[in-house]
């Protein structure tokens, strides 16, 4: 015989076998397994329990650890960005976009739908581009006076702000408006 099928139960004595099953006290309908009603009889409701609910899925919602992640997308675009400026001598605008949507990725993969990571990313797409122009322009001093990347940071960084100022531009100015709104859209788009 098979584990399905539950063994035939006998009637009561003075029952009839092929009556309408007993009701419950002040005419309650009988109630099944989990609040259902009964089974048909020959049906086994306890062999095949119903499915357990599913568990949420995890939602990605950790402002924190997203912050964390887009200030590591900036040090890595921003490194990446003053190596540009480095090998071609001059500023490639389109690189920016690029700045503001790696550090947007970062933020919107890794911190979730929390509505304050898009606005978190247009300051950190800012910054990434400043500090990659900066490093790029340190590079850049770096190799034409034969000091080191970190002395002209430290001991020369005014004149290396007064540099930047000096060749900032209105196309500058353009790029680095895209590259904030590309670090609030990418973390609106990617966030999941």
């Amino acid at each position: 015989m098979s584990a399905n099928y539950p063994p035939p139960q006998q009637p009561a004595p003075g029952q009839n076998p092929y009556g309408p099953p007993p009701q419950a006290p002040y005419g309650a309908p009988p109630q099944g397994a989990w609040g259902a009603p009964p089974q048909q009889p020959g049906f086994n409701g306890a062999a095949y329990p119903p499915p357990a609910p599913m568990a949420p899925m995890a939602q990605r919602d950790n402002a924190g650890l997203g912050i964390l992640a887009g200030l590591g997308a900036v040090v890595v675009s921003a490194l990446l960005y003053g190596l540009l400026i480095k090998g071609t001598k001059h500023e490639i605008g389109w690189a920016a976009l690029a700045v503001g949507a790696l550090v947007g990725l970062a933020l919107g993969k890794v911190g979730g739908r929390n509505p304050v990571l898009p606005f978190v990313g247009i300051p950190l797409a800012l910054l990434g581009v400043y500090l990659g122009q900066l490093f790029g322009l340190a590079l850049i001093a770096a190799s034409a006076n034969d000091v080191g990347v970190v002395d002209v940071f430290t001991q020369h960084f005014s004149f290396l702000q007064h540099a930047w100022k000096e060749s900032l531009g209105a196309k500058d100015f353009l790029f680095f408006g895209i590259a904030g709104l590309e670090g609030f859209v990418f973390t609106k788009r990617v966030a999941r």
